[in-house]
């Protein structure tokens, strides 16, 4: 049996119920769980939330501002390190779930032929030829450690994770395992990291491991938040502003659409792709220069106006100097036979597909301004709250306009300006990477009753069951690492 010798669950029930299952492990356990965690070490338990995206979105990736709340829903793994010659995980279910999952990969794997730390592209094309995708989220973290900190792992390692956070609603649920995984892995090994630090690299994760492409908001929020607390981050590239309470008399929640989403998908990433290729056209407008990057397809500008983000122009600006030069639509194979390329890294253009342009590169400059705006007005808590309901509509309007919307998630927004303030519902929105996933709503507190009476009307609507999201809980360097020791 394990128990613990340092560090506190914070009386957070998931966390009670993960350790008390990582202490029966040494007695043995069935299938992949027997004697998990059978070498002599500690074992180094870590917790990382989900997070529910209250405004600024997709806009991350262009340098907004961005208002994230980390929810009661977490990520926990457990490590223990041992003379084994490979990185074994086992992924647990979700609380009352079927089925365990299993990967394995040797030390050897994490070098190339000349015992180099191996290459990200590399990396990628292992997990993706392995059939077990999901593990890159996880094992990722021992990849990126070796390349960006120069860490060598001389000794094996058991990973044992388990998430509750909801895949494919929108709320993060890989930066959640992501960001448990590296914290934990990092404290197994003695590595020491900041907690910033920590979500730029479980990032790279996320972007160069598992290939999906992503701002860092979410790791960020799942690392650095705190409790009951907004976590402001300004993505340029993630400057930290504060974790400002919610006024007393306002709530959160969040309303799963039962539409999958996926921040991988390909809405979500010829948005992207297409704001990336509006910033390369309105840096040339302005007359910046640009040059080749040495990555086919992309180009490096010199930029001292903006500092290579969209949500450093002006809405006055933009509508005043390059709205009208932008083309609502465009080719791939046009734009690159005109610019080259674009300045994003972990996406290309694809000469065969056709770019929303104008409404994708519109909508940072104006979303930077509405999160501005909404974080202003938040000190003035529900004698605001319609304003701040219309900011949020006024977002949602904008991923739809993106091509981001679903008939989910505008169902859900249209019940919920219906019941308006009278029911103590002010505003919602899509979150996250849009095209469906869950629905931020903003609300009274103490509103639940009008919440539940929205999902309720959904359900009869559609034949979909809302999950209701609510409650707050520690981001990972707030929570902590546990450290468990055999009771022997």
């Amino acid at each position: 049996m394990f128990r613990i010798s340092h560090g506190s669950t914070r009386g957070l029930a998931d966390t009670d119920d993960f350790v008390e299952t990582v202490g029966r492990l040494p007695a043995g356990g069935p299938g992949a769980l027997k004697d998990f965690f059978d070498g002599p070490g500690e074992v180094f338990v870590a917790r990382a939330p989900g997070r529910l995206d209250l405004m600024g979105g997709i806009a991350d990736y262009s340098g907004s501002l961005v208002l994230q709340l980390p929810i009661a829903a977490a990520a926990h793994a457990a490590v223990q390190t041992g003379a084994w010659g490979t990185i074994r995980v086992v992924s647990l279910p979700p609380a009352g779930g079927q089925g365990a999952r299993e990967f394995e990969m040797p030390l050897a794997g994490l070098d190339d032929d000349g015992g180099r730390p191996l290459e990200y592209a590399a990396a990628a094309r292992y997990f993706k030829a392995s059939g077990q995708q999901w593990a890159a989220y996880a094992a990722g973290a021992f990849v990126v450690l070796a390349r960006e900190r120069g860490s060598r792992f001389g000794r094996g390692a058991r990973v044992l994770i388990r998430s509750d956070v909801p895949e494919g609603k929108g709320v993060s649920s890989s930066a959640a395992l992501e960001v448990a995984t590296m914290w934990a892995v990092a404290a197994a090994y003695g590595i020491e990291l900041e907690p910033r630090e920590l979500a730029f690299l479980c990032q790279k994760v996320e972007n160069l491991v598992a290939c999906a492409p992503c701002g860092v908001m979410d790791q960020m929020t799942a690392a650095c938040g705190e409790a009951d607390r907004l976590l402001a981050l300004l993505c340029q590239p993630g400057e930290l502003k504060g974790t400002p309470a919610l006024p007393e008399e306002l709530e959160v929640w969040g309303v799963d659409s039962g539409i999958r989403h996926s921040v991988g998908g390909a809405d979500y990433g010829s948005v992207r792709t297409a704001a990336f290729m509006g910033y390369r056209m309105v840096a040339e407008m302005a007359g910046l220069s640009a040059r080749a990057s040495g990555m086919r397809g992309h180009v490096a500008v010199e930029d001292p106006k903006w500092g290579g983000y969209l949500a450093n122009v002006t809405p006055a600006e933009f509508e005043e100097r390059y709205a009208n030069s932008l083309p609502a639509r465009m080719s791939g194979a046009e734009f690159l036979g005109r610019y080259g390329g674009i300045t994003d890294p972990v996406t290309s253009v694809e000469p065969e597909r056709w770019y929303h342009v104008r409404p994708a590169t519109r909508h940072p400059v104006y979303e930077h301004a509405r999160v501005t705006r909404f974080a202003g007005l938040l000190g003035e808590g529900a004698a605001r709250g319609a304003e701040l309901g219309e900011l949020m509509y006024q977002s949602h309007k904008s991923y739809s306009s993106c091509c981001l919307g679903s008939p989910g998630t505008d169902e859900l927004v249209r019940l919920v300006r219906e019941a308006g303030p009278a029911a103590g519902l002010y505003g919602a929105k899509i979150t996250g990477g849009g095209s469906g996933g869950t629905v931020a709503v903003l609300g009274r507190r103490g509103a639940r009753a009008s919440v539940e009476a929205v999902a309720e009307e959904y359900e009869r609507r559609t034949q979909r069951r809302p999950l209701i999201i609510s409650g707050s809980s520690p981001g990972a360097a707030a929570f902590g690492r546990l450290r468990l020791a055999r009771d022997d």
